[in-house]
């Protein structure tokens, strides 16, 4: 079997991000409202890490032929997911509403729109919506074939 090497797999991650942004995302205006002449395109960083959002740091990246998900959650008003850990790395953006994310620990992070994610790893959290718009965030993992996305944790009663 072939090896792929990490920077591969995060350049063909990055790839796969940015074609997501541009398919779900809003789109922008194709021309300069003043000029026929088409506007220029501008390219916007919006993180860069090794760690996720409460601070801790991510692990090193699996080893094998890669599968990248991409998925699209909503999160109607007041709505939230279920207590759950991912075992593989992801990362998002939020293009609708406001998202709280609980760790186990107490520890949260709300996320507002237009703003990325990076996901913990392999620690128990969930996310809800306490905003008063429905939420919509893509996610992006690095995965590999039949591997988990998330791994519930019905056990856990809420905190």
């Amino acid at each position: 079997m072939r090896r792929i090497s990490p920077w591969a797999i995060a350049e063909i991650f990055t790839l796969c991000v940015l074609a997501a942004i541009v398919v779900f995302g809003k789109k922008a205006k194709a021309q300069d409202e003043n000029s026929d002449t088409p506007a220029t395109v501008v390219s916007t960083e919006l993180i860069r890490t090794s760690q996720s959002w409460d601070g801790v740091e991510l692990p090193d990246y699996l080893q094998g032929r890669p599968e990248l998900v991409a998925v699209r959650y909503d999160f109607p008003i007041g709505k939230k997911l279920g207590w759950h850990h991912h075992p593989v790395m992801n990362y998002g953006i939020l293009v609708q509403g406001e998202l709280t994310i609980i760790g186990l620990d107490g520890k949260e992070k709300v996320v507002h729109e237009g703003e990325p994610v990076v996901e913990m790893v392999n620690t128990i959290h969930h996310g809800e919506n306490r905003g008063d718009k429905d939420v919509i965030l893509y996610m992006f993992y690095l995965s590999q074939k039949d591997s988990l996305l998330a791994v519930q944790h019905p056990e856990i009663t809420e905190q």
